[in-house]
Formats: C-alpha cells, sequence, structure tokens
C-alpha cells in the first residue's frame, strides 16, 4: 500500500548523506539583489574578468562580465573579505584580505592574508599570526617592485567597539600601516611619523610606487586621525594644509592614475558609541600630492553611518572625474567643483573599479552593479553570486518543500519561491526573524529593523500588513526583535524586546506579560525559545550576558545564567529538546570560552559540552531526536558540527559547506533536512534520516457531512509525531498511538481537498461536496 501512496506524490532525490546542498539566494530576483560586497578589482587587460569580495562570502570571479560567478575560497577558513588588490605588473597575482572593515557588527574579524599566483584558481594564506582578529580595510601592491605591498589595517568593528571580533585572541593586536617587501610573506609595522591607530585607505603613486598617503581614521574620533604621507614607508609626516582642524572620523582617499598629485579626500564626522552622528564632514582636494587641501561642494552623503559607507574612485583617463560612495554615490566630473547624484540600483558603497573598457564597478550592500556611461545607468551582474547574509529567524513550511523564508542585511525578507537559488522580496529593510503558523501556515510574519515594525500575511507571504497593535516602538531592542509561534495553540505569539509581548488572537493585539529581562538600559532580549513539548517553559537569552527561564509561558522568570559573552543582535543559540522541556542548549558566539552548555532541569544548572569543539563562536543550536537518541547541532564560525553522545566528541557535519559564519539552524523533520543559514553564503540544506515510510501501512481520507477525517495506519512507534495538511493551509501534528494509528479530523469543510502527509510526501483526495 504504501509504494502505491509514494507513487502519487514522490519524495524530493536528496542529496549525498554527507554533501551540503544550497538553497540560495542567488540571487534574489527582485532585484536583482545578492549580499553585501566588500571589495572589487577587475583586470587591466580583459574586460570581462573581475574578481569581488563577499563581506563573508569570500572571493568570486567572472570571465563573462559578470554573467557568471565562481566562488574561490568556500573552504579557506575565514569568508570575511575587507580588501582586494591585483598587482599591477601581473594580474594572475592576487591579493585578499580576511576581515571586513566596515566597522557594523556584522563585519567580523578575518584570519590573515590570501595570495594567489594564477588568476585565482588556488591560494596561500599568510600571515594570520600578524593579522588575525583584526581587519583590512585596503592593499595596495607597488607598481614598481611587485614584492613591495601596502596594507591599512584596523580593528574589527561594532557597537561596543570591537564586538564583531567575537574575543579572538588577536582582536586586540597592533593595527595601521603594514609593508611587506617579499610579496606578502612577512610585514612591518610602520610607526614612525604615524599613529599606530586604524587605518582606514591608503593609496600609492601609479607612477613612483614608493610614494604613499595612509589615512588614519578611528571611527570614533581621534585627534590623530588624519591624512599621511610618506616616501618607501620609512618615515610619515601628516599633512594638514587647508584640511580644517576638527576631530576626523573615517577617511577615504583616492588617487588618479593619470595624474599622481591628483588626490581626493572623503571624510567622515566621528560616530558616537552607538553608531549615529558619523555624517559627511567634506570632500577634499589637493592637485599637488596633499601639500595643499581644498573642499569642494557636496552634501551629506553618508546619513550618519560613514563608519561603514565610505569609498572613492577616480576615473583612469581623467583626473577631474571622481566617484564617492556613501550611502548614495555621487560624481563630479570638474574636480568637485559640482556633483551630481549617480547611485547604483541599491544603496550602500562599499567598493569601486574601474575595468578594462573603463566601466564602472559598484560593490555594495545589493552585490556588484556596473556603469558603461558614468554612473548614468546600471547593470546588476549579481546572478549566481551567492553572498547573501543571513540574521537568525528562517522558517519554513510544514507542508510545502521548497518555502523556506528568511531575513538578510538590507535585503529585506525574501522567500524561496521553488527548488532553486532564486528568491523573492517580500519585504524591505533589514529582514529579521521571520514565523510561519505551525497549525494554520497561510499566516506568515516579517520584520525589519527596530521595535514593532512586524507585518503579517494571510496568503502565505504573497502580501502583508502592519500587526504591532499593543507594542511600544520605544521599547529597547536588539536590532531585530525575535519572536515565535506556540507550537501547541495555533494563536498564540511570543515577541521579545526587553521584555515579553504576548498576542493570543494571531497577531491582531499584542500584551506585555513580563518585566524587563535584563539589567538595564541600553540591553535587550536577542534569543527566545518556546519548548515544543510544554508551551508553558519558555528560554531567553539578553545581549548583556542572562539567560533566563519561565515556566508560566513567559510571565515570570528566572535568571539562570549571568555575563555570558555573545554578539549583541537576533541570534537562535537556544535550543530545547522537541520531547523534553527540561532539556535544553545554548551556544556562545565567542572565542576562549566554553562554547556550547546543556541544562537538563530547565536551566537550574549548566553543564558545558564543548569535548573536543574547536575553539570558534557557536551562533546557532539546534536539536533533533530519533526515537532515544538525541543529536545537537552547533551552528559555528566556519561550519555545523553534531554530536550523538552528549558533547564528548563532536564531527563536522557534511562537505560542501562553505566556511562563512552559521547564524541558523532549522531541523525541518518533514522534509528530513537540517538548513543552515549563514551570515554570507545563503542557505544551505544537509540531508537528515527520515521516517521510514515503508513502515506506513495505510493513509488515506473520507469526508461525510463536512466532516473530514484523515487516518494514517503503521508500524511506527508509540509516540511519533506526524503531519497531516488539509489543502497545505490548515495543519495537524498528530501523536501515534501504541498501534501506530493517529488521525486528524477537520470539521465545517466543504468543495474538495487534498489530505497530505508530510513526512512522506503523499497526498490523497477527498470530497466534501
Amino acid at each position: 500500500m504504501c509504494a502505491a501512496l509514494l507513487a502519487l506524490a514522490p519524495r524530493v532525490p536528496s542529496a549525498a548523506a554527507d554533501d551540503w546542498v544550497e538553497m540560495g539566494p542567488a540571487p534574489i530576483t527582485s532585484g536583482p539583489y545578492t549580499g553585501r560586497t566588500s571589495a572589487v578589482v577587475a583586470s587591466p587587460t580583459d574586460p570581462n574578468k573581475y574578481f569581488v569580495g563577499g563581506a563573508d562570502g569570500g572571493v568570486w570571479r567572472t570571465l563573462d562580465g559578470g554573467s557568471t560567478w565562481t566562488p574561490l575560497m568556500d573552504g579557506f577558513p575565514s569568508l570575511a573579505i575587507g580588501a582586494l588588490a591585483m598587482d599591477p605588473a601581473d594580474e594572475d597575482v592576487i591579493y585578499a584580505g580576511s576581515g571586513e572593515a566596515n566597522y557594523a557588527n556584522h563585519s567580523i574579524y578575518g584570519l590573515g592574508l590570501y595570495k594567489s599566483t594564477d588568476g585565482g584558481d588556488s591560494w596561500t594564506q599568510l600571515a594570520e599570526e600578524t593579522f588575525a582578529g583584526r581587519t583590512f580595510a585596503r592593499i595596495a601592491v607597488s607598481p614598481t617592485n611587485s614584492q613591495v605591498v601596502y596594507a591599512a589595517i584596523g580593528h574589527a568593528g561594532g557597537f561596543p567597539a570591537r564586538v564583531a571580533a567575537k574575543g579572538h585572541p588577536g582582536a586586540d593586536g597592533p593595527v595601521g600601516v603594514f609593508k611587506s617587501e617579499d610579496g606578502g610573506q612577512s610585514w612591518t609595522h610602520l610607526t614612525e611619523g604615524i599613529p599606530a591607530k586604524a587605518a582606514t585607505d591608503l593609496v600609492l603613486d601609479p607612477i613612483d610606487g614608493d610614494l604613499v598617503y595612509a589615512a588614519i581614521g578611528h571611527i570614533f574620533g581621534d585627534a590623530e586621525n588624519g591624512i599621511y604621507r610618506s616616501k618607501n614607508g620609512s618615515k610619515f609626516k601628516r599633512i594638514t594644509d587647508g584640511l580644517p582642524n576638527v576631530t576626523f572620523g573615517r577617511i577615504s582617499l583616492g588617487i588618479s592614475p593619470s595624474d599622481g598629485n591628483r588626490l581626493y579626500a572623503l571624510i567622515t564626522r566621528p560616530s558616537n558609541p552607538t553608531g549615529g552622528g558619523a555624517s559627511t564632514l567634506g570632500i577634499f582636494r589637493s592637485d599637488n600630492g596633499g601639500g595643499l587641501w581644498t573642499q569642494g561642494a557636496g552634501a551629506n552623503i553618508q546619513a550618519t553611518y560613514g563608519w561603514y559607507l565610505s569609498t572613492v574612485i577616480v576615473a583612469p583617463d581623467d583626473p577631474n572625474t571622481a566617484f564617492f560612495g556613501g550611502l548614495s554615490l555621487i560624481r563630479t566630473t570638474n574636480g568637485g567643483q559640482n556633483f551630481l547624484t549617480k547611485t547604483p540600483p541599491h544603496v550602500d558603497m562599499h567598493g569601486l573599479a574601474f575595468d578594462a573598457s573603463g566601466r564602472l564597478l559598484s560593490a555594495n550592500d545589493g552585490g556588484l552593479h556596473r556603469s558603461a556611461n558614468l554612473g548614468d545607468s546600471w547593470q546588476a551582474l549579481n546572478e549566481g553570486l551567492g553572498v547573501i547574509q543571513f540574521y537568525a529567524g528562517l522558517s519554513t513550511h510544514p507542508i510545502v518543500r521548497h518555502f523556506v523564508f528568511g531575513g538578510t542585511q538590507d535585503n529585506g525578507t525574501n522567500r524561496r519561491e521553488e527548488n532553486g537559488l532564486r528568491w523573492t522580496q517580500r519585504q524591505g529593510g533589514d529582514g529579521g526573524y521571520t514565523a510561519v503558523n505551525p497549525l494554520r501556515p497561510n499566516f506568515v510574519w516579517a520584520e525589519f529593523q527596530g521595535t514593532g515594525n512586524l507585518f503579517r500575511s494571510a496568503d502565505t507571504g504573497q502580501s502583508f500588513i502592519g500587526r504591532s497593535s499593543g507594542i511600544n516602538v520605544g521599547d529597547r531592542n536588539c536590532f531585530l526583535p525575535p519572536y515565535a509561534y506556540d507550537p501547541q495553540t495555533p494563536n498564540r505569539i511570543l515577541y521579545a524586546t526587553h521584555r515579553i509581548y504576548e498576542s493570543t488572537n494571531n497577531g491582531d493585539s499584542w500584551t506585555p506579560i513580563s518585566a524587563d529581562l535584563t539589567g538595564g538600559a541600553p540591553a535587550s532580549i536577542r534569543a527566545l525559545a518556546i519548548a515544543p513539548s510544554d508551551s508553558r517553559t519558555v528560554y531567553a537569552a539578553t545581549n548583556d550576558g542572562r539567560v533566563l527561564v519561565s515556566d508560566d509561558g513567559g510571565r515570570t522568570w528566572d535568571i539562570k545564567l549571568e555575563n555570558v559573552p555573545n554578539w549583541p543582535r537576533v541570534t537562535r543559540d537556544l535550543a530545547v529538546d522537541p520531547a523534553d522541556d527540561r532539556i535544553a542548549y545554548l551556544g556562545v558566539g565567542w572565542y576562549g570560552v566554553d562554547q556550547m552548555y546543556e541544562t537538563m532541569d530547565r536551566g537550574d544548572a549548566w553543564q558545558p559540552i564543548d569535548g573536543d569543539l574547536p575553539d570558534v563562536p557557536v551562533n546557532a543550536v539546534a536539536v533533533r531526536r530519533d526515537g532515544d537518541a538525541r543529536y545537537v547541532y552547533a551552528g559555528t564560525d566556519n561550519g555545523v558540527y553534531v554530536t550523538d553522545n552528549g558533547g564528548v566528541n563532536w564531527t563536522l557535519l557534511g562537505a560542501g559547506l562553505p566556511n562563512s559564519p552559521v547564524f541558523d539552524l532549522i531541523v525541518d523533520g518533514v522534509h528530513a533536512r537540517l538548513i543552515a543559514a549563514t551570515q554570507g553564503r545563503g542557505a544551505w540544506y544537509h540531508p537528515v534520516p527520515a521516517l521510514d515510510c515503508d513502515l506506513v501501512k495505510k493513509f488515506k481520507a473520507k469526508c461525510r457531512n463536512g466532516k473530514l477525517t484523515g487516518v494514517l495506519k503503521s508500524s511506527l512507534p508509540q509516540g511519533t509525531i506526524v503531519t497531516l495538511g488539509n489543502n497545505d493551509t490548515d495543519i495537524q501534528r498528530v501523536e501515534l498511538n501504541r498501534k501506530g494509528k493517529g488521525k486528524a479530523v477537520w470539521t465545517n469543510q466543504t468543495g474538495e481537498h487534498s489530505v497530505c502527509f508530510g513526512e512522506c510526501q503523499v497526498c490523497v483526495p477527498a470530497d466534501c461536496r
């Protein structure tokens, strides 16, 4: 009987047991957009060859002008790319600096320098001990001596400062300007005449490769921030004539390839401790190698985020034509006397380059765009460029396999439309947590940054309306507040700011039900987990280091742990055993500490279960039960690990998952897979053991007098949970009895129906006419 049933709706073929399968987005079709690219470099001879660096997606290459892309370093220990450079004398020699110097919470640390000598086919990791834990803002190779390479190095960013380093032991290492005289093998820290503080840019004279200009631009402001010049790097001198006598923030530089005396500087005001205030101070020009600067026209192009958005480039053949990138992109064709806005289809500029045919390339938060007419029009080059940055909070449909929904950095909330790499944007902004009603999955939720920016769809994500009545928008938040459906009550949802809100009417209204769970401002709740077996038990974690547990559905809470270090934004590093609310797991996204904990008594006691897990931050945790066996998964900055013996031993799960930080894990038992969402390489899935459909003896549906019944008979063990759906919109989770039987009943039904058994992907018809 089972074989005949399966023939009606065959299961989607799974990947090899040890392989991860890419799910996208690559790209989001509405742009088409992809994730943040932080750097771009182009061949000086081949107009179709470019390299881009994903903020956490590694280095990619195109040989056909952006029609197709190839990832070049998915297996390398860090995919956070801050800078790219090509040897002017040999374009097969390419440098990639790991660690993104854009200073956001998601601009994470690097693990040294990568170098290729064969056009990107292979790479060598260099200088990990010199640069690990910090970031690359710029790499420059001397045009007169290929062995001489300069690097501008900064600390990993974030608010609070350096939180993006996640406690890496090299986080507080030296920063500033470094020089190599052996092609990147060894480095000298240059400190004579220039401070050992964050270097945000550097450029070399296009003819005289010994003439170096460096920008010291500590983003919070520093009296020594400024522009420095050196002959061969032996001694620097600060150049100030014509620049305002105020404290600078981040600084970016551009030098004319056709006239080394022409320089431009984009100077930002200092950031305040929470990331505000960093507007554009001014755009400046020098015609004599920095001896004298004059201020040009131009308004604020960086909003208050100049610490994050700052880049300059000068046209290859015209020193009067230059581009300045921030939130928008502006162009001057007369040396800065006036500007026109020439922003690509996606805002937030991070890198600019010209290709061999003189076309402008823009690396931004939406991927890579190209203009053949100096910014008057743009073309997206994002097909297949899979560098999306997911936040925690993916969700799946309880019946429909291809449906995955998730929020992304600056690319909104997106829905996977089919079994491929193309997704569609359904909400804008920074997309955060999502949720699908587990029993009525036509109801889908999305949010964007801030408190109360919460939206509900009644048509499986096609359209949304705001649903935040009762939520105080003044509540503190972790940028993207977490929320979750009660797995046992169809219309109950919890939402977390610095306190817990409850809705019992599917989000039509909200009521605060708890006190402040944090130690006070500015802290908020960053993780929330409702026990699947007993929704009265709820776990929460705050971004000031607390872990708390409630046994009354979120009304009252007990502090169980304090001073737990972690990333401050939304996470899914709490997971509850699906069969036992007393058992839960906590991941810690920090170096040098115990990164995995287990409680067996609702949080009264926590035991570290690191075993042989590498010392690497754990950002996401998931649990899967298979009978009495328990599998715990840890999503780390370098892959997904699994233990089946309580954390004594951990194994790297599968092959093929790029080493981009894993920010979310979902056990999708209905479709026999574990889904991982990364902060730079999109979403991936790994097969997990499926329910044994050969043990199903009968599955049928009937309707009588408006009463629709789905019946399952099997040899499956007592207590097995199966998913039965009515037209994919009305779901029931059914626990099988000791005889392996179970049924779902829906009343007041009319018309034709399809009743589906989710775990075995089988649907049978029923007529209620």
